[in-house]
């Protein structure tokens, strides 16, 4: 018999690099106020990993709202779940606007995007319903899937075809399981920087009955007319059955939102384990939500200028060469084919010599042989500091091209 804690002292996909990158690659400590600059083992960076597209996570305004806020009502109120004993005036207005913005009936405030997703999804399938979802869907949809009791397919990432085809297996099984088709996929794809193929999964409703579900955390605030998010961006707002975003990007905050048809959203109210279960949003994030909103709504140059940022940088980087794959959003993925400890190399260099912070993905987010440096554009960031990293990038290129992280690589053991 083997002890439940064996797995723990073995070296899965990331745990293997724990030794030689806890600290710096994983669970990084980046200290000082939101922004283009933070501070990085001391030393100030030029900072491309922070969601914080719009520039609001320290805007004076935001700050001052969530400090009164938190003065006015403190951190226990309202006490109890929404169903028994935490339900006020302010949760209520905060889900018409967030129905209003995202162009649906209702919706329904949620405390967490990743519990959201997993107990959304839990709440709208039985055993006889077929799931069909983007192989690339974020973690929160696959763990929610995996509660899914009854047959899940995935499609190849934004591939039409291959949608089509688990369509037609999944038509075939609810046929004689008397259940439903849910079809999922996201807004934003929050690694590559691609926006799902939304406009190509709606024209599919004509001749496949299904209903379609959408994470979009990185278009809620990015994308649309005003921000209003990934489906208004590709005009199939009707198409899209449930709209989902989180509070954690553009709203800089923590918190989440599902919106859609009054009575697909009241049932969720009644069905979702994660919220009937759990202490209510605390009245200062819901108060701090009702103004990030009303900032999004009240200033389209943000979006503008998140935008303005993202293609200097996106221009930049394509014209000194760098493969940036087929993003179509702000999220700025930089394609390099390196193993991990190589990449570990470059990656030191970038920040302890060149001051440049980006995110490092690799295998198992991505297929091995490559890393991307993904990079979050916001409206924060000058000209000045968009020139300076492609400067660095040029540097890197040259010694990468050169074999310099290759040697450094080989002295490095796990």
């Amino acid at each position: 018999m083997n002890d439940i804690f064996d797995k723990v002292y073995q070296k899965g996909p990331l745990t293997q690099y724990r030794e030689i990158g806890e600290g710096y690659f994983m669970f990084p400590k980046i200290t000082g106020e939101l922004g283009p600059r933070m501070k990085f083992n001391g030393q100030e960076m030029i900072m491309w990993s922070i969601n914080d597209y719009l520039g609001l996570g320290n805007h004076p305004e935001i700050r001052k709202a969530d400090a009164e806020a938190a003065a006015r009502w403190g951190l226990a109120y309202p006490m109890g779940s929404r169903p028994m004993s935490g339900h006020t005036d302010m949760h209520e207005q905060l889900e018409r606007e967030l129905a209003e913005f995202s162009g649906k009936e209702a919706a329904y405030l949620l405390n967490f995007g990743y519990q959201g997703n997993v107990s959304i999804i839990d709440a709208l399938v039985n055993k006889n319903d077929v799931i069909v979802y983007d192989i690339d869907s974020h973690a929160s949809i696959i763990d929610g899937v995996r509660l899914h009791q009854g047959k899940r397919f995935t499609f190849q990432h934004n591939d039409v075809e291959s949608l089509e085809k688990n369509l037609q297996r999944a038509q075939r099984i609810t046929e004689k399981t008397g259940g439903g088709i849910l079809v999922i996929s996201e807004g934003v794809f929050g690694m590559r920087g691609e926006q799902g193929i939304l406009k190509e999964i709606v024209d599919l409703k004509s001749k496949y009955n299904f209903r379609f579900y959408i994470d979009d955390a990185h278009g809620f605030g990015t994308l649309g007319p005003g921000g209003r998010g990934a489906h208004f961006e590709q005009n199939v707002v009707d198409g899209v059955d449930l709209y989902f975003a989180t509070f954690a990007k553009s709203m800089a905050s923590i918190g989440a939102f599902v919106s859609g048809d009054y009575d697909v959203i009241k049932y969720l109210q009644y069905n979702m384990r994660s919220q009937v279960y759990a202490k209510s949003m605390p009245m200062p994030l819901v108060e701090g939500a009702l103004k990030r909103l009303d900032m999004i709504r009240s200033n389209p140059g943000l979006k503008d200028k998140l935008w303005d940022v993202a293609l200097r940088l996106q221009k930049g980087l394509t014209e000194a060469g760098f493969d940036i794959g087929k993003t179509d959003t702000a999220i700025t993925p930089v394609y390099l084919h390196v193993d991990p400890l190589e990449a570990g190399m470059l990656v030191r260099d970038m920040r302890d010599n060149h001051k440049i912070f980006t995110s490092i993905v690799i295998y198992p987010v991505i297929p091995k042989g490559m890393i991307i440096l993904r990079m979050i554009p916001t409206t924060r960031h000058t000209d000045a500091e968009i020139n300076e990293t492609i400067d660095a990038f040029k540097q890197i290129r040259a010694k990468q091209e050169a074999g310099v992280y290759k040697e450094l690589a080989k002295n490095i053991k796990i």
